[in-house]
């Protein structure tokens, strides 16, 4: 359940790492409220798995039964987007390896606004924009933008020091926050840190 801006992060951020993302960069505005943008240089994806990763209850990560007695991921690009994007303005923006062009969808509410072929760096873009603007009591509960921006940092930072082989910098504003390249040790990222 998507509950707080930092919760939103924490599964967009997980889904690029999925992706075999290498880099990350996380941009929130006033503390997630505004906007959450996570951007990964992961494999993206296809215009089909795109489109179904937006669908509930869809992934593209369980191909037959066995498969799911070897899940080795941190969750299913798809779980949690729908849900993301039913609460917010959404854009998705990915490309594959390889691909020349990629795909751009825009999601109000739950309700897919467009669906379009675009230009896009290889890897995947998403951006939450006016998170929780149709559940006003929700949005009426979270805390002050620094309140929210320090649970995102939080989040950031576990994860950071998590996996240490992913480049990954946090910015709120105009403010960098965390900026930590890839390392190839722990002692190396908690330094950073």
């Amino acid at each position: 359940m998507v509950e707080r801006p930092a919760s939103i992060v924490k599964e967009l951020v997980e889904n690029a790492i999925d992706a075999g993302a290498r880099r990350l960069k996380i941009h929130i505005e006033l503390g997630g409220k505004q906007q959450v943008r996570v951007e990964d240089d992961g494999e993206g994806m296809e215009p089909d798995d795109a489109r179904l990763a937006i669908e509930r209850h869809a992934t593209s990560k369980i191909r037959r039964a066995g498969d799911l007695a070897a899940i080795s991921t941190l969750g299913f690009r798809g779980e949690a987007l729908p849900s993301i994007a039913s609460v917010s303005h959404f854009l998705l923006r990915t490309r594959a390896r390889g691909r020349t062009s990629g795909t751009e969808i825009r999601v109000n509410g739950g309700a897919v606004a467009s669906v379009v072929e675009a230009g896009a760096a290889e890897g995947t873009v998403v951006e939450v924009n006016d998170g929780f603007y149709n559940l006003p009591a929700r949005r009426k509960v979270l805390k002050s933008d620094a309140a929210e921006s320090t649970q995102v940092s939080r989040i950031v930072t576990q994860l950071a020091l998590a996996n240490r082989e992913i480049g990954f910098t946090l910015t709120s504003g105009s403010r960098t926050v965390l900026q930590c390249p890839r390392v190839g040790s722990l002692r190396d990222r908690v330094y950073r840190v």
